[in-house]
């Protein structure tokens, strides 16, 4: 084992971590109205607990217990044969394991924000739990396990290039989003604007920076690429934030603070796929499209075919996810044909998987919260508390 690198995994698994909670749970908090922001808090917080205890019974066993073209079997469930001596490269395996544990914990709560404001509490869990173990860990052990689409699968030798999610982690999450508004439907009142924008900006800060181990740690090794991962990384997010400003100040006269980290974060789900095989220059031109093109997405998915994707999951997170993985065989450091079949391998697993696992979760448990909750709230209706004394 190298000390360095072990060092260096243990804060990006950290960072990761930091992401959801508390980032990615005050970013959507933020968005939705005041009476529903503890029902996001909780729904990021019961999704970060399911999913570490699943990861560690079955998640990791699944997409990283052997090599297997599709899955990687039960071998290591419940960490079996795994111990502080164990080593996965040049990192302990019991870290690796945590370090993918974190992206196993993010890439259920990414959905969220498609849903909040009139889910049922127990369809979440359900819902999460049997997602990640059907979807998300299947494909991780595609991409990243040494399965079918991996290096020497049906790619042949050069397989799909993902470095730190576009299609792990941002496609198969936007696309799920993208099914359950679908089938879900709208809001009763969706006409309500965030509650408060001061959370949302402090959210999608905690996630620019921890982001930094979501794609530097990526590297697994306290290296030049992982340096450069992050210097990319940066870039990105910087010059999406700018454009997704300019753009809205184009269309409406006025830049918005949501509509800037809204950008941030495009820039950060379209350069996550390519961190770790593209330059600044090229960075900056992901970012610079990304802060566009993620926004008229969210026109065309909101005011165009009208789907209440409620916090513009798919549009941000899953157009940027599948534009970043696209541009790594622009830039040449993929093959067209790994990075589009893959795309679409995958795509196709998830939207059936997921449509499955709506419908039978939904058989089990209320999809929808009834008109009364929703008009309430699901912070008092669902939970028994909330986080204001007046709210809207």
């Amino acid at each position: 084992m190298v000390g360095a690198d072990t060092a260096w995994i243990i804060v990006a698994t950290a960072l990761v971590l930091f992401m959801t909670l508390p980032g990615l749970a005050l970013f959507y908090g933020g968005l939705v109205r005041a009476r529903n922001v503890l029902s996001v808090f909780m729904h990021c917080y019961a999704i970060a607990c399911v999913m570490s205890v699943l990861w560690f019974a079955f998640g990791y066993s699944i997409a990283f217990g052997g090599e297997g073209a599709l899955w990687g079997g039960l071998g290591k469930a419940f960490l079996n044969g795994v111990d502080a001596d164990t080593v996965s490269g040049t990192i302990p395996e019991v870290l690796f394991f945590a370090f993918q544990m974190t992206f196993a914990i993010i890439t259920p709560a990414l959905i969220v924000g498609a849903y909040v404001e009139r889910i049922g509490f127990g369809f979440v869990l359900l819902f999460s739990a049997l997602w990640m173990l059907l979807v998300y860990a299947p494909v991780t052990h595609w991409i990243w396990g040494g399965g079918m689409l991996a290096d020497g699968g049906i790619f042949g030798e050069t397989g799909v290039k993902d470095f730190a999610g576009g299609i792990v982690v941002h496609e198969t999450a936007g696309l799920a989003a993208l099914l359950i508004a679908i089938v879900l439907g709208p809001r009763r009142d969706a006409s309500k604007p965030p509650h408060n924008p001061g959370y949302v900006m402090i959210g999608a800060s905690m996630l620019w920076v921890g982001w930094f181990g979501f794609n530097g740690g990526s590297q697994l090794a306290a290296d030049g690429g992982a340096a450069m991962a992050m210097t990319v990384t940066h870039i990105s997010a910087a010059a999406a934030s700018l454009t997704w400003a300019l753009w809205e100040r184009v269309k409406f006269g006025k830049s918005s603070l949501v509509g800037m980290v809204t950008g941030t974060i495009a820039g950060l789900a379209s350069i996550t796929p390519a961190s770790g095989f593209v330059t600044p220059i090229q960075a900056l031109i992901i970012g610079l499209i990304a802060g566009i093109l993620c926004q008229e997405a969210v026109n065309l998915i909101r005011n165009t075919v009208k789907i209440d994707d409620t916090l513009d999951v798919f549009a941000v997170h899953g157009v940027g996810g599948i534009f970043g993985t696209i541009m790594i065989a622009v830039f040449g450091a993929g093959t067209w044909a790994a990075q589009l079949g893959s795309l679409v391998i995958v795509g196709a697993f998830t939207v059936v998987v997921t449509l499955v696992l709506i419908y039978l979760v939904k058989a089990i448990t209320p999809l929808r919260v009834d008109a009364e909750t929703e008009v309430t709230g699901l912070d008092l209706a669902a939970h028994g508390e909330r986080a204001y004394d007046h709210v809207s």
